[in-house]
């Protein structure tokens, strides 16, 4: 198997998007299977790689990508050294870097022979569920999407009333990363960059304006996005494909860092889950 870690793309915002391509090098041209971190999530954490190894192994050209302001640098692309670029992270910005992505692998000249980019699909996990569904609404160039614990809505996510308010006031809040024990700023940027895009920004209007094949995957016992924002998903686009995961948590039964050579029982029949919706 042929994996490149670490390739740099320019983003459209001013930042390197690091990407990694996984594929068995066959001279022949494999379907393409592009992978959306989530949020406080970066695509070297816990079993992604694993992940990547056993799409390669089924057939697929997997592409993973940290989102060019998640926070990692190019030297460090595991965690969160550049605070102020998460900060500064939106949306929009990362329905961009994955445009970036999309363009990149269709014009590459080292992978013409690997690629078939008549067959790109989409796997997105839990934030980035709703990057993919917007995408994969609004580029004809994307013909499956998955979404793994992929969230239904963004504005709800959204301070409320005085919160709000604070917020605009002071330009920052706060949220503490439970594992790094770091304080993570959201600007006010990132709220007025969602109302300004709101339309475009529309989950719900993105799935249900849908005409490719869906595959919603989601734990029963999910904490983070709860299962009934997959259901909302189910219904907004019934022509979808609908897997709950039996006592899988948000992160199917991974944590980081993952060491083992296998992955967990859920997250082993997630990633069968992708494998046969993709070869369909």
């Amino acid at each position: 198997m042929k994996i490149s870690k670490d390739i740099i793309l320019q983003g459209k915002h001013n930042k390197p998007i690091l990407t990694d391509v996984f594929f068995k090098e066959t001279h022949q041209q494999k379907p393409v299977v592009i992978f959306c971190h989530g949020y406080k999530g970066f695509k070297d954490w816990g079993a992604w790689n694993l992940m990547a190894e056993a799409l390669a192994k089924a057939g697929f050209f997997f592409i993973k990508f940290n989102f060019s302001h998640n926070g990692g640098t190019v030297e460090q692309p595991i965690d969160f050294p550049d605070l102020e670029a998460f900060g500064t992270n939106n949306y929009t910005k990362e329905v961009a870097d994955l445009e970036t992505v999309i363009d990149w692998i269709s014009t590459n000249h080292d992978f013409k022979n690997e690629v078939n980019i008549d067959a790109i699909s989409l796997i997105g996990h839990s934030r980035g569920g709703g990057i993919v569904l917007l995408k994969s609404n609004e580029d004809a160039r994307i013909k499956k999407v998955i979404t793994l614990a992929g969230v239904s809505d963004y504005k709800s996510r959204f301070p409320k009333n005085e919160k709000l308010q604070e917020w605009k006031e002071k330009g920052v809040f706060y949220v503490k990363n439970g594992r790094t024990h770091q304080e993570m700023p959201h600007f006010y940027q990132f709220y007025e960059d969602f109302i300004k895009n709101e339309n475009r920004l529309n989950i719900q209007k993105a799935a249900q304006n849908l005409k490719i094949p869906q595959l919603i995957i989601h734990g029963d016992n999910d904490t983070s996005v709860l299962i009934n924002e997959a259901e909302s998903l189910k219904k907004w686009n019934p022509n979808s494909e609908f897997k709950i995961i039996e006592n899988a948590n948000h992160v199917f039964n991974v944590s980081h860092p993952w060491v083992k050579k296998s992955s967990s029982e859920a997250f082993e029949k997630t990633i069968k889950s992708c494998i046969n919706f993709l070869k369909q």
